[in-house]
């Protein structure tokens, strides 16, 4: 028996932590869902595993405990043995922050038609971050809806609350932009974040701009902002190579603000001033899929947002400047060779030959706006599609939305049925041996 009070109170407390964390079940046991609302079988397995495996740790380390506790721990002073508690119970806190970082993507796969949608974004997501070359990889993605009209990433393999890597790429996808076409843009900018990162994009190009910043003279504070937004320009980039002017049409909705916001330059937002933004995804995507259009969307820009006097002198200067250095800018982008592309430029590895908008055009006029003809292409391919012909006004909104969902539920629906038939597969009993003799 422990020899003081405190000694028999922390024992007490340690059983019921490890009682507590035995109540911590696999998200397959208890989150109610349709099967087609599921995530992938390797975002599952990534993220029950990693769960599985914190859970497991935290139990060795309160066993330990509780043995130290019974046995040196019996000379140990109470504040030492309050010192060891606390610490085991910081280390259940963040095995339950864990738990509901993930919590949050999964339950939502139980609310009716949203859960079966999610799986079919996640569908796309992963679609959105294979690049033919094999250059990388690929994690797990998972998708969630958030209030607000911002989307976020948390990237697989970067830190959690409390320490340990992401098993697998979350995606925060705002609720408003369900569903239509422009849910792409902001999908494919996430899914570019994690790709960016995947081959080290950010941490090759800023020291080329920190280095162009220092060769341009009177243009520095330009090229300065361009080291500045890098990391959200890479993203832009990926969106438009992937989903083509689908991604520029979505960003022109998520941009479209307040005048006094739309000009506004912080130095602390690593997110492009969104009037630039909006004018450099009409440049990346004529640089990478020549088109009249983007120099429709470009114009339409400047006659929605006009760069006039309103806008202080000091700030209309330096966007101004900006602006100048904008074809500069995309040529050195798009043609960027990071070691991780073996040789390849950026606009190599971004540009698939079926994403140019005349091929988007006559794929949506052989498809005639079919589900049936759209449903087993890629499914970036297919927005990029759809998106296009929305641009193009050759499919209304009305049409746009119900076809989306469609595809999603087919996506999510192919997924599951294919999951179901290689488990049903691989569980087959073999038949027993013969007898010997």
């Amino acid at each position: 028996m422990p020899d003081s009070y405190a000694h028999w109170m922390l024992e007490q407390e340690a059983r019921a932590l490890l009682t507590r964390l035995g109540r911590i079940r696999p998200f397959a046991l208890h989150e109610a869902m349709v099967p087609a609302a599921s995530l992938s079988t390797p975002a599952q397995s990534a993220v029950e595993r990693y769960l599985a495996e914190g859970r497991r740790e935290l139990r060795a380390r309160v066993e330990r405990y509780l043995e130290w506790l019974r046995g040196p721990g019996r000379a140990a002073s109470p504040e030492e043995v309050q010192r060891r508690f606390t610490f085991l119970r910081l280390r259940f806190n963040v095995v339950l922050s864990h738990f509901d970082v993930f919590a949050e993507v999964i339950t939502q796969r139980s609310e009716h038609d949203t859960g079966v949608w999610l799986a079919g974004l996640d569908i796309v997501a992963e679609d959105a971050l294979r690049l033919d070359g094999g250059y990388y990889e690929a994690p797990p993605l998972m998708c969630y809806l958030a209030r607000g009209h911002g989307a976020a990433i948390r990237r697989a393999r970067t830190r959690l609350p409390g320490g340990g890597e992401s098993p697998a790429g979350i995606i925060r996808i705002p609720r408003e932009r369900m569903v239509g076409s422009g849910i792409a843009s902001s999908l494919v900018h996430e899914v570019g974040h994690q790709g960016a990162a995947l081959l080290e994009l950010v941490e090759e190009l800023r020291p080329v701009l920190v280095r162009r910043a220092e060769e341009a003279g009177e243009l520095e504070p330009a090229w300065r902002m361009w080291e500045r937004w890098i990391s959200e320009i890479v993203a832009d980039f990926w969106s438009v190579g992937r989903v083509g002017v689908t991604s520029t049409t979505g960003l022109m909705g998520v941009v479209s603000l307040p005048r006094a916001f739309v000009f506004r330059i912080d130095a602390e937002d690593p997110h492009p001033t969104p009037w630039l933004r909006l004018l450099l995804s009409a440049a990346m995507g004529a640089a990478l899929y020549p088109d009249p259009q983007w120099a429709r969307l470009s114009a339409l820009w400047n006659e929605l947002y006009p760069l006039n006097e309103d806008v202080a002198a000091p700030a209309r200067r330096l966007i101004g400047m900006v602006r100048h250095t904008i074809p500069d800018f995309v040529r050195l982008l798009a043609g960027f060779r990071p070691p991780r592309l073996g040789g390849e430029s950026l606009a190599e590895a971004m540009r698939p030959d079926d994403r140019a908008p005349a091929r988007l055009r006559e794929q949506w006029e052989r498809s005639r706006g079919r589900f049936r003809a759209l449903r087993d292409l890629a499914p970036s391919l297919a927005f990029a599609i759809v998106g296009q012909a929305r641009a193009d006004g050759t499919l209304t909104p009305e049409g746009e939305g119900r076809l989306l969902v469609d595809l999603l539920t087919y996506w999510a629906l192919r997924s599951t049925l294919e999951t179901t038939d290689f488990a049903a597969t691989r569980s087959r009993v073999r038949p027993a041996l013969a007898p010997m003799g």
